[in-house]
């Protein structure tokens, strides 16, 4: 079975302005680096507009959050330029389009991989969206797309238990805020700690589903590997999740500007071979990874390569 890749031109229209690290640049580093031909196997979708996608981003955002989102959109529109949600949350003219087909993609992703047509998938989207909480977009992200992703898991295709991973430098207060007080989603994040958004302490537990891994500022791969497998790896084997959302930020590489941790390619690599490995256990290899952090462009293509590498071999 194939790995399913979703992304689509209009993430290049979510226009940030000039020295923002979360920029139109991202995509096109890794449409680049997964241009090679050892990538020729995946199979390549564009991430739709779906009619179905506001009521998905409502079942985890009330509707005043989702009509904020679309009355700022629409004035960005107006004035062709760039409109602020908070310090580091920009919309552009293009921005409500590229955020509903982020969304859209992990809607798709989680339809095709649950219904067995592809082994696992990956989506190549922007905005990103593990720390918009339930009525707040910030850090760059607007909707949850991995939670609202685990969501549709559930309503559409009767998944009882849903498990979001997160290895970005940051921690994904968005998708902890959502999940907190449903025993039946599990969210693991390995984050730098302190660091933005400043959540993600060992104590921040939800109902017993919430499991946090913080690392230092300084932590290179072992400290990662070992985290990743006693605050992580064992909780979510016993969790025995029906689907795997992988939070994908590639932020804590060594060369990343905006953490402190060390990791490189390898470590991603592990990671992800780790969840394949939980996730051929409980859910038949069911993963849908979601793209979040990564602002060096070199680590970021060459990391995101491995990671997606990994997956195919997963689903060959």
């Amino acid at each position: 079975m194939a790995t399913l890749l979703i992304t689509h031109a209009d993430f290049l229209d979510h226009d940030t302005g000039f020295g923002h690290p979360e920029r139109p640049e991202r995509m096109r580093a890794i449409d680049k680096v997964l241009a090679h031909e050892s990538y020729n196997a995946l199979t390549r979708a564009e991430a739709p507009l779906r009619d179905d996608v506001e009521d998905a981003i409502l079942r985890v955002h009330p509707e005043d959050h989702l009509n904020r989102i679309k009355r700022t959109g629409e004035v960005a529109k107006k004035r062709n330029g760039g409109m602020n949600l908070d310090g580091d949350t920009v919309m552009s003219a293009g921005s409500m389009d590229a955020a509903l087909r982020a969304v859209g993609a992990g809607l798709d992703a989680v339809d095709e991989v649950m219904a067995g047509r592809f082994a696992n998938a990956f989506c190549q989207v922007r905005p990103p969206g593990h720390h918009a909480e339930t009525d707040r977009p910030m850090g760059f992200c607007l909707f949850s797309n991995a939670a609202i992703a685990a969501h549709h898991a559930r309503v559409r295709h009767g998944a009882e238990r849903v498990a979001v991973v997160d290895f970005d430098v940051h921690h994904g207060n968005g998708t902890q805020d959502i999940f907190w007080s449903d025993k039946d989603l599990f969210y693991g994040s390995t984050h730098q700690m302190p660091l933005f958004p400043g959540t993600g302490d060992l104590s921040e537990t939800g109902v017993g589903n919430i499991w946090n891994a913080p690392l230092r500022a300084g932590d290179a791969g072992e400290a990662f590997r070992e985290a990743f497998t006693s605050r992580i790896l064992g909780p979510l084997h016993n969790f025995g999740p029906d689907l795997i959302v992988i939070s994908a930020g590639f932020d804590a590489h060594k060369h990343d500007p905006l953490g402190g941790l060390r990791l490189v390619e390898a470590d991603f690599m592990w990671a992800t071979e780790a969840i394949g490995k939980a996730a051929e256990r409980h859910c038949r290899g069911r993963i849908v990874s979601m793209l979040e952090g990564g602002y060096d462009l070199d680590a970021l293509a060459k990391s995101v390569a491995v990671h997606v590498r990994t997956l195919m071999d997963l689903g060959s």
